[in-house]
């Protein structure tokens, strides 16, 4: 049964755009673990939703508790992601991956079972320990499955199936809370989480993650020092974007529509800042299954897939220069589309860009670092975006967004420039 059910996901996914050419062994195992991780993060993404209206039926005695407990998985990330990767040196992928999914079992059902602040931060930070595993599990998977030219499609699937998740999460959660109560849905997705658990064991290989350098030759110290200047780059690349993709905008998009729509009327309808934001996350997370694929082809069959990644920086820099400006509704809304559709396509290009430095490094190190200091940008993000907001007003925080993407997507339209000039610099680089 799971045979059959796992060969329907994999032509559904194929029918989407997936490499069509690549071998079903090649793609199975990155399809399942897309999947297992969305089926785990159902939890987390309904917790979004529904934490901050039923804070009072989880116990809790003030709303400053909702913001850490949606925030302390992130922290909790930081000082683990070293320890995974090491871990991952010593334990089978499978192993690793089946740690994750009972630890989202435990976590989801114990959101709607468990009362009170402490023992909720308690899950939250186990919650946080699953999705370090899941996460890099996932990396790892990709870059031993994908060669150059399929690496950036199988990470956009990737990608783009765990957005599923967080719609599936996002939406059953808040509707289901309101029919039948936090304590059902939380009881119910523990039970979804479940049939992770056969999927991670027939299609997750049982094999030890090995840091190796794939250069066949030994490296001249100017080599040496391109790869490591390379690697430094990419990393605070993904810290900048993280800082504003995932804790500036995200944390504030709903204040945003708030302030630019005030109470938009629709034809008979008046819809409210917080339904037009859960309208506008919806529309994003529904196409990112086939538009991060599609991104990630594209990237795989250009010689290189900087310009892509510099026109899509650059897209995101001159929309967000855009959002602080005073439109008509109808026009902002649709360049806060464009901004959700760069969203998508820097994310998607800056992890290809990303796996292919670990592919010609270490892929468990580098992984280890990239995760990591993409978990930092975006524990700090949110704490920047308001702390400018309240001095400078929340326009700033869209600004200074549009100056860090444009400043980074002109760092690498430079290094673009370079690359062929660059003896390490190789494949999609």
């Amino acid at each position: 049964m799971w045979d059959y059910i796992a060969e329907m996901a994999t032509t559904k996914i194929s029918n989407l755009g997936e490499v069509a050419s690549m071998p079903e062994s090649g793609r199975m195992p990155v399809i399942i673990i897309a999947w297992v991780t969305a089926i785990c993060i159902l939890g987390d993404s309904m917790l979004y939703i529904v934490l901050p209206v039923y804070w009072e039926q989880f116990g809790l005695d003030a709303l400053w508790q909702v913001g850490v407990l949606l925030s302390i998985n992130r922290f909790v990330r930081l000082p683990l992601n070293p320890l995974i990767g090491p871990l991952y040196r010593r334990i089978t992928k499978r192993s690793g991956v089946l740690i994750a999914v009972a630890l989202a079992i435990v976590t989801t059902w114990s959101y709607g079972f468990l009362h009170g602040f402490w023992v909720l931060a308690a899950m939250r930070a186990l919650w946080g320990a699953a999705w370090s595993l899941l996460r890099l599990g996932g990396y790892l998977t990709v870059l031993e499955c994908a060669s150059e030219r399929t690496r950036g499609g199988l990470l956009g699937t990737y990608n783009g199936l765990i957005g599923v998740g967080s719609l599936i999460g996002m939406l059953a959660g808040g509707v289901l809370a309101d029919i039948v109560g936090v304590r059902t849905v939380c009881a119910v997705l523990g039970v979804l989480t479940l049939a992770g658990i056969p999927f991670v064991l027939r299609y997750i290989p049982a094999t030890v993650s090995v840091s190796h350098d794939s250069s066949p030759a030994p490296e001249s110290e100017k080599t040496f020092q391109w790869r490591h200047r390379e690697a430094l780059f990419v990393l605070t690349s993904g810290i900048v974007i993280s800082i504003v993709y995932f804790g500036m905008y995200t944390s504030t998009m709903s204040r945003m529509v708030e302030e630019h729509t005030a109470d938009a009327l629709l034809p008979g309808l008046l819809i409210g800042a917080a339904t037009l934001t859960g309208i506008v996350q919806a529309i994003r997370w529904s196409w990112s299954p086939f538009l991060s694929p599609w991104i990630g082809r594209l990237s795989d069959r250009m010689p290189s897939r900087l310009p892509l990644f510099v026109g899509s920086l650059l897209l995101g820099g001159v929309i967000f220069a855009l959002l602080p400006i005073q439109l008509p509704v109808w026009l902002w809304l649709a360049v806060l589309l464009v901004a959700q559709l760069s969203n998508t396509a820097v994310l998607t290009l800056m992890d290809a860009v990303a796996s292919d430095t670990a592919s010609r490094t270490s892929k468990v190190a580098f992984m280890t670092a990239y995760t990591t200091g993409t978990d930092l940008g975006a524990a700090i993000g949110p704490f920047i975006g308001y702390a400018l907001a309240a001095q400078l007003g929340l326009g700033s925080i869209y600004w200074l967004s549009a100056v860090l993407l444009l400043a980074v997507g002109a760092a690498w339209a430079a290094a673009s420039r370079k690359a062929g000039r660059r003896p390490a610099v190789t494949g999609k680089m």
